[in-house]
């Protein structure tokens, strides 16, 4: 971070110049939609639709998946702007098999970035037609996914990441480590982002252009924004606190579980996508790890990873009945700190309290430095 100050700097993304450094992590199916994604863009953040299961409500979800859920993405889009001037992005998972024609859309419709992960996003920029402004932010989850990606789009699009957001093991829903990762203190944040980070400024020292890194993965607190920034990140991307406000997109019931839910309720879960998964223990994930399988048939085969054949629960079934607050039949993804939530409040209180808690870091640290 540049010359300390006790307020939080604007993060800037080529010409896309954010009044606050903090992104708003997508979580899909339905928990950030318009609603979040345009409080959160009021207050000088990236608002952050998820394209993840956003066809839900269409009448022919099942009759034609992909027509339902990039109509679904327009409309949400179109909501977020009509009620917000601020910045609106769009984060989709590479493992989508709709993938091309949700970046299509949202590019088409002038959504501000593109935050993409769950996979590599090699083939990206080859969507994003002449004249569009839409940044491209790949989703990290180490320097080596970094350079790949960046080397990729180099060779093939003559193109650079316009940003990398590095998320570690302590986020929610699935990650990109295997089991045995998420508790190994080498793949911490603290440890991805310097490493990514050092692939930021070797492509900038050759490219001549800066290249932001956006820290994410159990950011929870104004003090672990000073703490990522002053370390060198540009800004981070926050998901599990954004989802106990009222502006979130999912019920009620889902974001009183977050309020319920003990630092011991946090578990790992063996998703049937391939991945590990950070979820809110309760009767349906128990059901599951004492192998329980829970009957359902694919109607359309959302996610490319899924065993389909084999899986003991359709994970997009799970969470879309979790965020109706259908407990019985589904669970919440939820990061780390999700048990750290004492009730829910105004997205604009979460803002307010992130800058004190950030002017509070910051001014205990300069405090503690010798003169």
């Amino acid at each position: 971070m540049n010359a300390m100050t006790a307020n939080l700097p604007p993060l800037g993304i080529g010409d896309l110049i954010l009044p606050t450094p903090i992104i708003q992590g997508g979580m899909g199916v339905a928990i950030s939609l318009s609603g979040l994604a345009a409080a959160v863009a009021n207050e000088g953040g990236l608002g952050v639709i998820a394209t993840a299961g956003i066809g839900f409500a269409e009448p022919d979800l099942v009759t034609d998946f992909r027509a339902a859920n990039t109509r679904a993405l327009r409309k949400e889009i179109r909501k977020a702007r009509a009620n917000s001037s601020g910045a609106i992005g769009v984060n989709i998972l590479c493992a989508l098999t709709n993938y091309e024609d949700l970046a299509r859309a949202a590019m088409e419709e002038g959504a501000d970035a593109i935050l993409s992960g769950a996979g590599l996003p090699m083939n990206l920029p080859s969507y994003r037609p002449e004249g569009c402004r839409t940044k491209l932010i790949p989703i990290v989850s180490s320097g080596r996914a970094a350079n790949i990606i960046a080397r990729r789009w180099a060779e093939r699009f003559d193109c650079l990441p316009d940003a990398f957001v590095v998320e570690g093991p302590m986020a929610g829903g699935h990650l990109g480590f295997k089991l045995e990762q998420l508790t190994d203190p080498a793949y911490a944040l603290d440890k991805l982002v310097p490493e990514v980070l050092e692939v930021a400024r070797s492509l900038e020292a050759r490219h001549g252009r800066r290249i932001p890194v956006i820290a994410a993965g159990g950011i929870y607190t104004g003090e672990d924004i000073r703490r990522f920034l002053a370390m060198g990140a540009a800004g981070v991307q926050m998901a599990t606190r954004f989802v106990t406000t009222f502006e979130c997109d999912a019920s009620t019931a889902f974001k009183e579980a977050y309020v319920a839910a003990g630092e011991n309720d946090m578990v790992i879960i063996k998703s049937p996508v391939g991945m590990p998964g950070r979820a809110i223990r309760n009767q349906f994930t128990d059901d599951v790890e004492q192998g329980e399988k829970k009957p359902y048939r694919c109607t359309f085969h959302c996610i490319i990873t899924c065993d389909v054949e084999n899986s003991p629960y359709c994970i997009a079934n799970a969470l879309l009945c979790a965020r109706r607050g259908r407990f019985k039949h589904g669970f919440a993804f939820a990061g780390s700190n999700a048990w750290r939530a004492t009730g829910i409040v105004s997205v604009h209180e979460v803002f307010d309290a992130l800058r004190e808690e950030f002017r509070q870091a910051t001014a205990a640290f300069l405090a503690a430095v010798p003169a």
